[in-house]
């Protein structure tokens, strides 16, 4: 039996894959700084990546969030998802509310949210909280446009229509009544995830240790994918996906090795009454220390060179130099 059961946890961050400056396709990155593509990839609680998408660099990750956690490649109910900074926000969280899973995101500045009051005619309900309390919340206007925002959320997951086409349709249009209605969603369900995140710090250990798992997927995706440093030399667009395909399914067979090697040493008896229930939590499959992308070099310590039998080019005989001209004259 394996030893890491996929729970219905998911984590979410995208990374910046290095392309040819010659690409058509290469694109200028803001935020990474460089030039290349962006992969967003999504990754069980644990190590193993579960989807992957080759996505434009001015392409909203919100959207890219939404459509791995709604097409991911296997049978787990994901009830939530833990995501950086750039994969939240107001409409990110009413999305996801509407489809029936929680956004766990990392709020760089915590300080700067903004708690929704929940009714209006309330201005000293909450004394304490009075500084970082803004407007409330109109929930006649859910209840108008509830309708519409479940036939939204259908269309997701149905895929009827895609997460970036219907936030684009939206967007192109911010007055309209059901995008408005999905922001309130949006900001009642954020404001209960900042004062849970802001009481519980078994809440924020758990984001940063997804996301910490996030991170260390990245870093097995560097080492892994070695050919030219990393960098994809295609310019065709199949070609590009493939690359992210088949470095998916490379980190799969090496989590799924690692995961044989640990289970045949904690098989052993001293391993067993050893570990504590807290030395497990901490052990994963996602480690590549004894990966060698350039293949396996042996150093010989007792072999030597043979300098004595090496002899130094030194400058020819004229003798040589007019036999040499002969020769390439005929």
């Amino acid at each position: 039996m394996c030893l890491w059961l996929i729970p219905p946890l998911g984590i979410t961050d995208s990374t910046h894959v290095r392309a040819y400056d010659q690409n058509l396709f290469t694109e200028w990155h803001s935020r990474y700084g460089g030039r290349g593509v962006p992969i967003y990839w999504h990754v069980e609680k644990k190590s193993l990546a579960i989807h992957s998408q080759l996505i434009n660099c001015t392409a909203s990750e919100v959207a890219a969030m939404i459509e791995g956690a709604m097409r991911r490649g296997t049978t787990m109910d994901v009830e939530a998802n833990y995501t950086d900074s750039h994969g939240q926000s107001k409409i990110g969280f009413g999305v996801t509310r509407l489809l029936n899973f929680d956004l766990l995101p990392r709020i760089k500045r915590i300080n700067k949210a903004k708690l929704y009051r929940p009714v209006a005619g309330e201005p000293d309900a909450y004394p304490q909280l009075t500084p970082a309390l803004t407007r409330p919340i109109r929930w006649e206007l859910i209840a108008q446009q509830y309708d519409q925002m479940i036939k939204c959320a259908t269309a997701i997951r149905t895929r009827t229509a895609s997460t970036e086409a219907i936030l684009r349709r939206f967007t192109r249009n911010a007055s309209h009544p059901t995008y408005a209605a999905m922001l309130k969603v949006g900001r009642a369900q954020k404001t209960i995830f900042v004062a849970h995140y802001l009481r519980l710090r078994d809440l924020q250990r758990e984001v940063e240790e997804g996301l910490n798992v996030m991170e260390s997927s990245n870093g097995a995706n560097s080492v892994i994918a070695y050919g030219k440093g990393g960098e994809i030399a295609s310019n065709r667009r199949d070609e590009q996906e493939m690359f992210v395909l088949c470095l998916r399914i490379l980190q799969s067979a090496l989590v799924y090795v690692n995961t044989l090697m640990l289970q045949d040493i904690l098989g052993e008896p001293e391993w067993a009454d050893l570990l504590t229930p807290t030395d497990r939590r901490g052990l994963t499959p996602l480690f590549w220390s004894h990966v060698r992308p350039y293949g396996e070099v042996n150093l010989d310590m007792g072999a030597r060179l043979n300098l004595a039998t090496a002899s130094i080019p030194g400058p020819r005989a004229p003798a040589d130099q007019a036999a040499q001209s002969t020769v390439e004259n005929e």
